[in-house]
């Protein structure tokens, strides 16, 4: 004849189970200030400007719905390509700021803008110890150009 013991409290011993499994497991951590982490390739960091391509149509000024990037430009003339021919104008850039203390990362001006002149950055370390600070003007966002990666191929 058995009898069936109820082992008391399962749980807590269970429980000290896998508290001693992790005491004894290293964690999966990037220590981060020693250890750069790396960013999968489409990450969200900051926006970057390609001032050339801009037109100054302020369209991502227009659609951001936190009102963080501030244009200003002007006319500029030119010649006509053939004697006789029309003066055209052109716009051209004389301030972009994003201001990324009111910035929510929702990426609607990197979509909306017709003339690629936004793209994502990976770049994640910007911190600054102001917030006034935060203000990034036309050319550090064009400096972090040089950091925003190759799009993927097109598929067949």
């Amino acid at each position: 004849m058995s009898k069936n013991i109820d082992f008391p409290f399962p749980g807590l011993f269970k429980g000290m189970g896998l508290t001693l499994k992790a005491m004894f497991t290293k964690a999966p951590v990037t220590m981060y200030p020693d250890e750069k982490e790396i960013p999968v390739p489409r990450a969200r960091g900051v926006i970057s400007l390609d001032a050339e391509a801009c037109t100054v149509c302020m369209l991502c000024a227009r659609e951001c719905p936190d009102w963080c990037i501030y244009i200003e430009g002007h006319k500029e003339a030119q010649e006509p390509a053939k004697p006789g021919g029309r003066i055209k104008t052109k716009n051209e850039l004389d301030r972009f700021d994003i201001d990324y203390s009111l910035c929510m990362y929702c990426g609607i001006c990197v979509e909306v803008c017709p003339f690629d002149a936004l793209f994502w950055t990976p770049e994640y370390e910007y911190g600054e110890e102001s917030i006034s600070n935060l203000l990034h003007n036309q050319e550090r966002l064009v400096d972090w150009l040089q950091t925003v990666p190759e799009p993927p191929a097109l598929e067949s």
